[in-house]
């Protein structure tokens, strides 16, 4: 036990000052379920927040056929909380990738994977990226895991 809190306590710092992405259920932001979010973003940058861009895409395969939808990211009322709403068809293996950058962080890009199952957010499964987006075969094996 002592080993744990040790560790902890040294990967802490790691992380002081990062750039992340916290994913979140919407039915818990009655703003974001009010907007029919598929899914609520919230960033965690302790340098220059008003300077991050966050983007989105549901990516997808649809009867054997590779999709990309770029998605539209609406600002919460709480800074720094976003919501995606769903823009895809209801046919199909899909996930949301979002990507998160700022100048301050240079090459730096935080970025997640949210797949979803039958239209439900699989927050279990929700994969995390530091430093790069995730690559074409990161989003291939969410959505081949899917099946």
């Amino acid at each position: 036990m002592k080993h744990l809190l040790v560790l902890s306590m040294l990967a802490t710092p790691l992380f002081a000052g990062s750039l992340a992405l916290e994913i979140g259920n919407p039915s818990a932001n009655p703003e974001a379920a009010a907007k029919h979010a598929v899914l609520v973003a919230r960033l965690a940058a302790c340098k220059s927040p008003e300077k991050t861009t966050v983007t989105a895409s549901a990516e997808g395969i649809v009867d054997g056929v590779r999709k990309s939808i770029p998605l539209k990211v609406v600002p919460l009322s709480t800074a720094g909380t976003y919501a995606v709403v769903r823009e895809w068809p209801a046919q199909g293996s899909w996930a949301v990738r979002m990507v998160a950058t700022n100048p301050d962080y240079k090459d730096y890009a935080a970025s997640v994977l949210v797949p979803l199952d039958n239209g439900a957010l699989q927050l279990a499964s929700v994969k995390h990226y530091y430093r790069n987006a995730p690559a074409e075969a990161d989003v291939a094996g969410v959505l081949g895991a899917g099946k």
